[in-house]
């Protein structure tokens, strides 16, 4: 397989264990990926929420990019709205003054939290926010850019690093602005897939070629399970299915420790809303998995995937991507065994 992969990494603090542990595996993974051969590694902004340990995006990042060589470290992504964009600049600026060329900035359109962490963040709720997204994207744009002559404000670090600024969604709107700037696009199909074929459509269309991109670039992330075993397999992924049924009853929490059957926990309207929400996952073993991913391929002519993993067992989930690497044909120095 020609595209490349990359890692989505929530960051899960997992029942019976802590966030310390969560951030640590983060770290762990980060070196597994990169001996593995994926080609990012990105972490998400969520505030207020027990089961991920990534709120504080940009440190975490930092530790990413110190305990990894070649591989990528970025951002899945920056919550705009609930920053200014000077900050996020000087933030990023500084990961790549200290890692040249491996820093990737990934950027969503939503607060990625709740109306009273919004509150908490300084943030307004009028929606403004997401109203000056477009504007916010081109004034960091310009605080990363060279600067120019008689600017008065300059994001130092920053100025002149030209960090690769990747938009984030899923929905029609950032796939249109992505297109529009003439920026790389990543679809959110692992959580929300149902305009994926939509938006991927949409982008492909409209896109103005820009100086850095003269062509679209599209990604997409799937969530991805594989085992020895199609049944193994699909006793990890219901952990992944029990979140989301607590997402779908407005409950969050820690990523729940796998069950040999879902039924009983879900009703038919749950089951469903649950499968739409996963629609875009492949789990089995390596054969069902590699015949999944063309699939996909096929069917959204990805430039790249970029694969979320939610298993409790943090030596199942680096098994996993071991495994994935290698049904892929990455180049990488690690094997498939539990590292």
């Amino acid at each position: 397989m020609n595209t490349p992969l990359s890692v989505l990494d929530l960051a899960p603090v997992v029942e019976g264990s802590s966030t310390r542990e969560a951030l640590l595996n983060s770290l762990d993974l980060a070196r597994h990926a990169d001996a593995l051969g994926y080609q990012r590694y990105w972490v998400a902004e969520h505030h207020n929420m027990s089961g991920v340990a990534s709120s504080a995006t940009a440190v975490l990042i930092g530790q990413l990019a110190a305990v990894t060589q070649r591989i990528r470290v970025g951002s899945g992504g920056i919550m705009l709205p609930n920053h200014a964009p000077l900050v996020i600049a000087e933030q990023f600026g500084t990961l790549a003054t200290l890692y040249p060329d491996r820093i990737d900035l990934g950027l969503g359109r939503a607060p990625g939290t709740d109306g009273p962490t919004m509150r908490a963040l300084r943030r307004h709720l009028d929606g403004a926010a997401e109203d000056r997204f477009p504007q916010d994207v081109q004034e960091l744009q310009a605080f990363l850019a060279p600067a120019r002559e008689g600017q008065q404000v300059q994001a130092v670090p920053g100025q002149g690093t030209e960090v690769p600024i990747w938009l984030l969604g899923s929905s029609l709107y950032s796939a249109q602005l992505a297109a529009y700037l003439g920026l790389p696009f990543a679809f959110a199909s692992h959580f929300a897939p149902a305009q994926l074929m939509a938006a991927l459509a949409l982008y492909r269309a409209q896109y103005r070629p820009s100086s850095r991109h003269p062509k679209p670039h599209a990604m997409v992330a799937l969530n991805v399970i594989v085992a020895d075993s199609d049944e193994q397999a699909q006793y990890l992924f219901t952990s992944l299915q029990q979140r989301f049924l607590g997402m779908v009853r407005g409950r969050r929490g820690l990523l729940p420790r796998p069950v040999a059957t879902m039924d009983g926990l879900w009703n038919p309207a749950e089951q469903s809303q649950v499968a739409a929400m996963l629609a875009e996952s492949l789990v089995g073993s390596p054969a069902s998995v590699a015949r999944g991913l063309g699939a996909t391929l096929a069917r959204t002519a990805a430039d790249e995937l970029i694969v979320a993993c939610g298993v409790h067992d943090h030596q199942a989930r680096k098994r996993s991507y071991a495994l994935l690497a290698a049904l892929a044909g990455l180049a990488g120095l690690a094997d498939t065994g539990q590292k």
